[in-house]
């Protein structure tokens, strides 16, 4: 065997080390010791997030008979990924030093590392032996992370929906998988590719619909998301946010490189109209849910349900501006989701409150996480000037670009229409902290360094992605 093609993994040896590092410390660390993991795991996380925009890292490169690939698209989307990871741990730091968590706490930042070193290997996996393997590297400690809150009954139930779903959605997924490989007699994505052009029939249908439901689990698509609301409300809010945005996006990256590089050639034959209804079922579904709630992470799992069929029409775009706007819309969520959990992870570690009504007023005794808040739920709505806005209109435009299809339009008219829905429940957030009235408001409270800095960085992003167009007009040019 070559071991010099254990090279071509420079990234994912990056975060092994930096993962091996956070373990031997925790491990030999004295118990005083200990209290600095927090801000080692964040210090070594923000040097593998600076490692992966080095010329040396942004090569082509295979490695293992063609199962595993890099490419400067993939490197931008796991340095995406690694800057959603950096700031929900930073955000944590507050919550890994309470009572109940610093004995604890050393494994938190472990199996966060580990779940993103299975996400990096299923975005660069050429063969489904790989990807399987990614696939559970990155589900199965989150099992663990969800159930991490121990003294809460809400965190073990949420712990056993979520490792139910998982195997169940591992279970479907591998069936569809049998399926291709009996029709294709190999796993490689290529040769999948090659075997499957011109060959559609029943069995193939089927396949790509078990596929698609193992996929639609992971990224929350409607009907196959009724373990989010639940399984985002009992976790650990810092869980809950790092399920929302980066376990989702690194699942849609992953579905955008299966869907067009296995599947592309019986796109318009077998999945197009699945993608279709999917896309139309989760934004309506997740929109008229999240009107209902009132706990603000059981709003904010309906919105990312709502969201994610977003992410959907950007896959429909097959082209540079469709992958781009994919990433950028990733990247933008990644924002606003984060500043919006910041928030709601401030004011829990501080008073345990959650409900929405428990925002009545908080302008009045909090007005920097009013504000955080609110731009972040701007942000998520697509109001101008900010981010969001944008992202919204670069899926828009990437899918209906280069064709004419009536089914196209009927589809991103949908998805507006959605939009606008959208802003009702997004703004209630806003009404119940700027206008809203409360004889008992959330009282002042000056909240920890980490936090802060991890809605700064938040806010710098939805305002500064909505300012300057570089960022989206460098995706494009890394994509091409």
């Amino acid at each position: 065997m070559d071991y010099s093609q254990f090279l071509a993994l420079k990234q994912e040896i990056g975060l092994l080390i930096v993962f091996l590092l956070v373990f031997l410390y925790d491990t030999f660390a004295s118990p005083k010791g200990t209290k600095a993991v927090p801000m080692i795991a964040c210090a070594l996380m923000a040097v593998v997030t600076a490692w992966g925009f080095c010329p040396v890292v942004r090569l082509t490169e295979s490695a293992f008979s063609g199962m595993y690939f890099t490419s400067p698209t993939i490197v931008a989307i796991k340095n995406i990924l690694n800057v959603g990871v950096l700031i929900v741990l930073i955000q944590s730091v507050k919550w890994a030093n309470s009572e109940f968590t610093a004995i604890r706490r050393g494994e938190f930042y472990e199996l966060i590392l580990l779940t993103l070193l299975g996400m990096y290997l299923m975005i660069s996996s050429r063969h489904f032996l790989m990807f399987i393997i990614g696939l559970e590297t990155a589900s199965l400690p989150l099992c663990a992370l969800v159930a991490f809150d121990k003294h809460r009954y809400e965190s073990h139930e949420a712990a056993i929906k979520y490792v139910l779903t998982a195997v169940f959605s591992s279970a479907i997924l591998l069936m569809g998988l049998s399926f291709v490989y009996g029709i294709a007699g190999t796993l490689y994505y290529q040769g999948i590719a090659s075997a499957l052009y011109g060959n559609m029939g029943v069995m193939l249908a089927v396949a790509l619909a078990f596929v698609m439901a193992g996929f639609g689990f992971k990224i929350s698509l409607v009907p196959f998301h009724l373990w989010t609301a639940d399984v985002y409300q009992g976790a650990p809010t810092s869980v809950t946010s790092y399920l929302s945005v980066i376990s989702k996006g690194s699942a849609a990256f992953a579905f955008l490189v299966v869907l067009t590089q296995v599947f592309g050639a019986v796109y318009e034959v077998a999945w197009e109209w699945m993608l279709y209804a999917l896309i139309i079922l989760t934004i309506t579904v997740g929109n008229l849910f999240a009107m209902r709630q009132h706990n603000m992470k059981r709003f904010l799992a309906f919105s990312s349900i709502s969201q994610a069929g977003y992410i959907m029409l950007a896959i429909i775009g097959d082209n540079a501006m469709g992958v781009s706007a994919l990433m950028f819309y990733t990247l933008v969520y990644i924002f606003s989701n984060l500043a919006a959990f910041g928030v709601i992870g401030a004011i829990e570690n501080a008073t345990g409150k959650l409900d929405m009504s428990d925002y009545n007023g908080l302008y009045k005794t909090n007005p920097r996480l009013a504000v955080t808040m609110m731009l972040a739920m701007f942000s998520l709505a697509g109001i101008p000037p900010f981010a969001g806005f944008f992202s919204k209109f670069f899926v828009f435009t990437s899918t209906l670009n280069g064709t004419g299809s009536t089914a196209l339009y009927v589809l991103v008219l949908i998805a507006l229409i959605n939009t606008i829905i959208s802003l009702y429940y997004y703004l209630l957030v806003v009404k119940a902290m700027f206008i809203n009235d409360s004889e008992t408001p959330i009282a002042t409270f000056r909240s920890a360094c980490s936090e802060r800095l991890g809605m700064w960085i938040c806010v710098a992003g939805i305002i500064g992605l909505g300012i300057v167009s570089y960022f989206y007009d460098y995706l494009l040019t890394v994509v091409a």
